[in-house]
């Protein structure tokens, strides 16, 4: 029964590597039958967010991926992903940029450079758009101090 679960989980994260969320969706729910895992459940919401728009569900179910092993960079990578599917684009973000600090992952900077993000303000305490922090920005990217 364990190897069946395995190899199921095996199969769901081939198809979703080659892009047949559906095909891994079916995957991970027999595996989900069988038994649980952080893994299966972070991928698993993330099939589910891309095939069935069930994002609040993937949400949870992903969160409770994350709280179970939070030094997994791939439960932060499924999260912001599902962000992203529900148009939450700052909070994916976040979620990427607290996956590299736990690991080093080449799909997150993949998605992080995907999205174009920005760098963070000159004065973290102000806000980006505070006139101040503009201006000093501008003038240390002319400097090229960033």
């Amino acid at each position: 029964m364990e190897d069946q679960f395995q190899q199921l989980v095996k199969a769901g994260i081939s198809a979703l590597s080659s892009g047949n969320t559906a095909l891994a969706l079916r995957q991970f729910e027999a595996a989900a039958e069988l038994d649980e895992s952080p893994e299966l459940l972070s991928h698993l919401a993330y099939c589910l967010a891309k095939e069935n728009q069930d994002l609040p569900q993937a949400i949870s179910l992903s969160r409770s991926a994350l709280s179970d092993e939070p030094w997994n960079s791939t439960h932060y990578l499924n999260l912001g992903r599902i962000y992203l599917l529900a148009g939450r684009r700052q909070d994916a973000i976040r979620t990427f940029r607290d996956g590299l600090l736990h690991e080093n992952n080449l799909s997150i900077k993949e998605e992080l450079a995907r999205l174009g993000t920005r760098k963070y303000p000159v004065i973290a305490s102000l806000p980006r758009e505070h006139p101040f922090n503009k201006l000093v920005g501008k003038i240390f990217t002319r400097l090229k101090l960033r």
